[in-house]
């Protein structure tokens, strides 16, 4: 899912005048006509009376997106000029801003009739990930070698199958689960999928089902099972479209929060107003507790406002989360996220983070607002490592290619993409049986904070 979750005003203060007009995209203003190109991203949008069209260019190469909408994945809806010759660029007054220069023309390979043979289509495909992907040192990813191994074999490529297995060789090995391919060949939907933790593959391996979507639905029914049961002691709470359950046993609160969305099905995806109930219903029940434990052990990710909305429960002050900025943009100085507490109800005791390698994306911003904190723990297990946005970027030929395109750096300024963020207290989350482990870990968690021998808060700035 893609996260665009930021504060305008800290990119506009990034280039220079921070005086600006928001303008609706329905209505093009004389200011905003012109040519633009994006710092990052790898963006040129040209836009006139009849409104905004969106280009992709990435060494020297240029083309329409090839969607039938004029702002397709919606980064255009709000733009405020920053200067007479820059322009931000978002989704919402309160989402990330992409900023953008004023260029004199459309490049000219923009405007050509290029015959976007499978070569081509690889070339761009090739020189997209060496352009904009965050993390190809950790990888040990060299592009030019791979591009060079590509276009060979795509010279021989004589149909859109074959072209599919070229790129699925170009982006072998990554491991990366916000990396992706969709295509449509000979009627049919064709997906190429990089990087599962080594959790959810086991899950598949031990099911007796045979497709690997019913195996992890079936291991998160068992999960939330074992929560609401073994955890909560069959007097829990689910709520908020099943993403959210929360009970207290004894003197120990339990939040666990699935997704970073998706809060009410006949709503939004990332419409808070459900969660915010949970929350409240939670936070009240929490008062006076001797510890809470939030578990994102089975968080597949959302919105980074989410993850900053729950965070607000657990913080006492506005405290530094994470910057970001985007791979390749230069003269831009990242933007700084901040978990700021909430109006509604709190919990400022001791909290116990519980994560995983199932832990991913929004899942992982979440983690870094409340390492942010000075009352969190971190226990379980070292994080999936793929915290960046998830770029959308159409190839010529109508294909789909999504990939990570930001660096997120945490206060002391660490990046966490493709190596995870590592717990303060190690622990086994899912050792032995699926069904039942992480249900066991909680539960010795949940003992040993009773008995006054868990571990204290980490100080890490």
């Amino acid at each position: 899912m893609m996260r665009r979750s930021a504060l305008v005003a800290a990119m506009i203060a990034l280039a220079g005048t921070a005086s600006a007009q928001t303008l609706d995209a329905r209505t093009p203003n004389a200011n905003t006509q012109g040519v633009w190109r994006s710092r990052g991203y790898g963006y040129i949008v040209r836009i006139d009376a009849a409104g905004p069209k969106l280009f992709h260019a990435v060494d020297g190469a240029c083309y329409a997106d090839p969607r039938p909408q004029a702002d397709p994945d919606g980064l255009l809806a709000v733009r405020r000029a920053v200067s007479p010759s820059t322009i931000a660029f978002s989704s919402g007054p309160a989402d990330t801003a992409y900023l953008f220069d004023r260029l004199p023309a459309l490049p000219k390979a923009c405007l050509a009739k290029t015959d976007w043979t499978p070569r081509r289509v690889a070339a761009v495909t090739a020189d997209t990930f060496a352009a904009f992907y965050p993390s190809s040192r950790e990888r040990h990813i060299d592009w030019p070698a791979r591009a060079r191994i590509a276009d060979k074999a795509a010279g021989k490529a004589t149909s859109d199958a074959a072209l599919f297995d070229v790129l699925d060789g170009l982006m072998a090995g990554l491991n990366d689960p916000h990396v992706g391919l969709q295509a449509t060949l000979g009627g049919g939907e064709r997906e190429l999928e990089s990087g599962q933790a080594a959790t959810l593959i086991r899950v598949r391996s031990e099911s007796k089902e045979a497709d690997p979507a019913a195996s992890e639905k079936a291991w998160l029914q068992a999960y939330k099972r074992g929560v609401m049961d073994g955890v909560l002691k069959g007097r829990g709470h689910q709520t908020a479209n099943n993403r959210v359950i929360w009970g207290r046993v004894g003197e120990i609160g339990y939040l666990n929060v699935v997704t970073m969305g998706g809060f009410d099905k006949d709503a939004a995806p990332g419409d808070p107003a459900a969660l915010d109930k949970a929350l409240d219903e939670a936070m009240a029940a929490f008062a006076g507790a001797k510890a809470v434990i939030v578990d994102v052990s089975n968080n597949r990710g959302g919105y980074d406002d989410i993850s900053l909305r729950i965070a607000g429960r657990f913080a006492d002050r506005s405290r530094l989360a994470w910057t970001k900025v985007a791979v390749g943009a230069r003269g831009v100085v990242p933007q700084a996220f901040h978990v700021e507490p909430t109006r509604g109800r709190r919990y400022l005791g001791p909290v116990y983070l519980v994560t995983s390698d199932v832990t991913v994306s929004a899942g992982e911003t979440f983690t870094l607002a409340m390492r942010a904190l000075p009352n969190v723990v971190q226990v379980g297990e070292r994080t999936r490592g793929a915290l960046s946005d998830k770029l959308n970027k159409p190839l010529p030929n109508g294909w789909m290619l999504t990939l990570p395109g930001e660096i997120y750096r945490d206060p002391r300024g660490m990046r966490f993409e493709a190596v995870g963020i590592a717990p303060d207290v190690p622990r086994a989350v899912f050792a032995g049986d699926l069904a039942e482990g992480h249900a066991r870990m909680i539960r010795a968690l949940m003992d040993q904070i009773e008995q006054g021998g868990a571990p204290s808060p980490v100080a890490r700035s």
